[in-house]
């Protein structure tokens, strides 16, 4: 009786935990808001820390500069002479 109880209470504890979300930094945009709370996230759509900034004011936040951002490169075309 005692494990049943306790294979009862392991299954009940495992799926009340849920699953995790993977986060995700958008490589388009060179700027993230760090928002804390009770669930922490990265909001990755800023173009400058001035405008970050203007979102995070007041919030408990921190812009940061996104480590995967990709600036666009000009394409190349090759000239044929």
């Amino acid at each position: 009786m005692r494990i049943l109880i306790l294979a009862m209470l392991a299954i009940a504890t495992v799926a009340a935990i849920g699953s995790a979300q993977a986060q995700t930094y958008d490589p388009d945009y060179p700027v993230c808001l760090h928002v804390y709370g009770r669930v922490s996230y990265y909001d990755c759509r800023y173009t400058s820390l001035p405008q970050c900034a203007g979102s995070a004011s007041g919030r408990a936040a921190q812009c940061m500069v996104n480590p995967y951002f990709a600036p666009a490169r000009p394409h190349r075309r090759h000239r044929h002479d």
